[in-house]
């Protein structure tokens, strides 16, 4: 276990992620080896966390399909045989079942983006395209967890986030620290 409490790359042998999840983009594409600076290890982590929420687990997205469109713009649903594109063909095909799939409407915010993104100085400098997902778990009931794979910047704004309730999961964080340490010097 890692200092977030969540398993390490080397997931145990059939392990299986239970529950609402909210899946950043970037899990998607570095399960796709579309992200050159990662390790095998690491798209093969987030490629078995994908494989498993398919498995057992529950995504939330947000009611206008922000999140969806961001997913199939940068994958190829229709062809594309990498496990974040067989993740949006899934989600594609479950969009419907709300056993599998949980829509939540986002209010707009003229200054946040979204009412649900936390009013925080800390996070003034929050990418405006990652707020959605921030958003989207605190306006879910169940304040699901954010998969994040490889945006080192989250190692910043995780510790803020968590005061406001949103728990942040590093599947890569060994190396989002090797990132950050390479892009800010610290």
């Amino acid at each position: 276990m890692n200092r977030l409490s969540i398993p390490e790359p080397g997931l145990p042998e059939g392990f299986q992620p239970v529950g609402t999840f909210v899946v950043d983009t970037n899990v998607i594409l570095v399960a796709n080896g579309q992200h050159e600076a990662v390790s095998p290890a690491c798209a093969a982590c987030c490629a078995r966390w994908l494989e498993g929420l398919m498995a057992t687990g529950r995504v939330a997205l947000d009611d206008a399909y922000e999140i969806l469109g961001e997913y199939q713009h940068k994958t190829h649903a229709g062809t594309g045989q990498g496990m974040g594109d067989r993740f949006v063909r899934w989600v594609l095909h479950h969009l419907d079942n709300p056993a599998r799939i949980d829509l939540v409407p986002l209010t707009p915010h003229a200054q946040r983006a979204y009412a649900d993104f936390p009013d925080d100085e800390r996070l003034s400098h929050f990418d405006a395209s990652d707020r959605k997902f921030v958003a989207l778990s605190r306006a879910h009931p169940e304040r699901p967890v954010i998969w994040q794979a490889a945006d080192c910047k989250w190692l910043d704004w995780a510790p803020a986030l968590a005061e406001h309730g949103v728990k942040v999961v590093l599947l890569c964080e060994p190396e989002m620290h090797e990132f950050h340490l390479h892009k800010f010097g610290v």
